[in-house]
């Protein structure tokens, strides 16, 4: 199970435990010796923060006939992928996570398709004054979000799409 004691740090209450420290290469080497061979075209990709572990494989495009719809049969090669391998999966996420301290989620991609599944959304809490939240509201009223939570999330993905412009 997850940690959910607290560890004292900073002010108050609310701070939860670190989870088991990792690096990035332990994790991908548990993964690379847990899945199977056979599940993906490459090595799966394994990235994490302090809550969650994201495992994305490569499913091969399968076979076509030259009319036949490509995203239709990479579509349907994910949801075979994700209906055959889901107990290997649960069992496979149930033991890093026992492990880790972290949720494991996965994702797949296969031609132009992708699918990312029992990811986390973590709540992450913040202090903001009233000119940010005017503007969070601001994107409601506009339809781009629906709550300051989809308003603020919006935001972060934004910045992530410019951020590479920004570093010197």
């Amino acid at each position: 199970m997850f940690a959910t004691h607290f560890a004292g740090r900073g002010r108050g209450r609310g701070r939860q435990a670190e989870p088991t420290a990792t690096t990035q290469q332990e994790l991908s080497a548990r993964f690379a010796g847990n899945v199977p061979d056979d599940w993906f075209s490459e090595p799966a990709t394994v990235i994490f923060d302090r809550d969650e572990i994201v495992v994305t494989g490569h499913l091969a495009m399968p076979k076509i006939e030259s009319d036949a719809d490509p995203a239709v049969a990479a579509s349907a090669r994910i949801a075979a992928f994700r209906e055959t391998t889901r107990d290997d999966r649960i069992a496979i996420a149930e033991r890093a996570q026992a492990t880790y301290e972290r949720t494991v989620s996965w994702a797949v991609s296969c031609g132009d398709q992708e699918a990312a599944y029992t990811v986390a959304s973590i709540p992450v809490m913040t202090r903001l004054h009233i000119e940010e939240r005017q503007l969070l509201d601001t994107l409601i009223d506009a339809g781009v979000a629906r709550s300051r939570s989809e308003a603020l999330a919006w935001s972060v993905r934004l910045v992530a799409q410019n951020e590479s412009e920004w570093t010197v």
